[in-house]
């Protein structure tokens, strides 16, 4: 079950990658003790999904090695997942071994008393990804589309029998860096491979983030109609906030009944291999928007999320800091400057 599906109707996951697909696209290189940190530190502040890192090689993204240190060195908190990348079968066998090691099973007295409390595992989680367009997909991963989901069948299928969950990224799904425009019946056609291999949901990745609400409107009624349509709880969006769309897009996927969203803390992003594409949207923008968004006459708050804003504004400012880059949260950067205001106020005062 998805958070999608909970009690709440309105109740929106958040899916924060900002320690994986927020870093990937780094230059200088990030030590496997701060991207530990900096999921500790979206943990505390209330994340229930968090992306750790890729088991992928390193000669392709540098920026991801080091993932199984930062899953032995950061916080694990008890109900929060903990998702890593996995690109192939090679990516799993070494996800596998290591969780082989670090979490052996453990043997108890019959009548131990009380119960010890189970013990929390690295990660309970792995994501796939492949592409809507032949050309993304040859410059990612060097094979076609039909050819990689044929390579990701066999390695969701053990990873269901080791006991993990599953969760499906399908990029360029508005336009492809390469070949443009991209048919929505392909998208629609990928994640169903996807879900039909087992992946719990699919999310759908505008990477070159050129998409409209409009568009995202426009496609999303296509993945979700006809036979092979695909519903709403099975789906999230992943939006670039390339052109400032990215939370008007999260609203028309709302409107459409979509309730997970992928979002970077401090608008950290890009894509190695879509020239141009800045980072995700901003976690913080999109928890301001989904608490502020008034519903019906009394103007009250008709989403919620998890998450502690103004510790994830301190969070974004902090590592942009860390990172010597910008940060491109527009809300965080309101709160951090709220906050300086507060402090110079309370100065004055003393």
């Amino acid at each position: 079950r998805t958070y999608a599906t909970a009690s709440d109707p309105n109740y929106v996951n958040i899916v924060e990658v900002g320690p994986r697909d927020g870093l990937q696209n780094e230059t200088a290189v990030i030590p496997p003790a701060l991207k530990a940190e900096l999921i500790t530190r979206l943990g505390r502040a209330g994340m229930n999904t968090i992306e750790a890192g890729s088991f992928v090689s390193p000669k392709w993204v540098p920026q991801m090695e080091g993932t199984d240190e930062v899953l032995r060195q950061m916080e694990h908190l008890q109900g929060v997942h903990y998702p890593v990348l996995v690109p192939n079968m090679k990516g799993l066998d070494a996800l596998l071994a290591l969780l082989s090691t670090e979490n052996p099973p453990v043997s108890r007295p019959q009548h131990a008393a009380p119960p010890l409390p189970p013990a929390q595992p690295l990660t309970d989680e792995i994501a796939l990804f492949t592409a809507a367009t032949d050309a993304f997909c040859q410059a990612n991963t060097n094979c076609t589309v039909a050819e990689s989901l044929a390579r990701l069948a066999p390695v969701a299928a053990r990873a269901r029998a080791s006991g993990l969950r599953v969760r499906g990224y399908v990029s360029v799904v508005v336009v492809c860096p390469y070949t443009g425009r991209v048919r929505a019946e392909e998208v629609r056609d990928v994640a169903r491979a996807l879900l039909d291999m087992g992946c719990y949901e699919v999310s759908l990745g505008d990477t070159v983030g050129a998409g409209t609400p409009a568009d995202i409107r426009a496609l999303l009624e296509t993945v979700m109609g006809g036979a092979q349509g695909v519903g709403p709880a099975q789906l999230a969006g992943h939006f670039h906030d390339t052109y400032g769309a990215g939370v008007a897009n999260m609203f028309a996927a709302l409107e459409l009944g979509l309730r997970t969203f992928d979002a970077s803390v401090g608008g950290l992003g890009g894509c190695p291999y879509s020239p141009g594409a800045t980072g995700n949207v901003a976690t913080e923008d999109v928890l301001y928007a989904l608490r502020g968004h008034g519903g019906g006459a009394g103007g009250g708050r008709r989403y919620s999320a998890a998450g502690d804003l103004d510790a994830l504004a301190e969070i974004g400012a902090w590592i942009s800091g860390r990172l010597g880059r910008r940060n491109e949260s527009r809300a965080g950067k309101a709160i951090m400057a709220r906050k300086e205001r507060e402090r110079l106020e309370k100065e004055r005062e003393r």
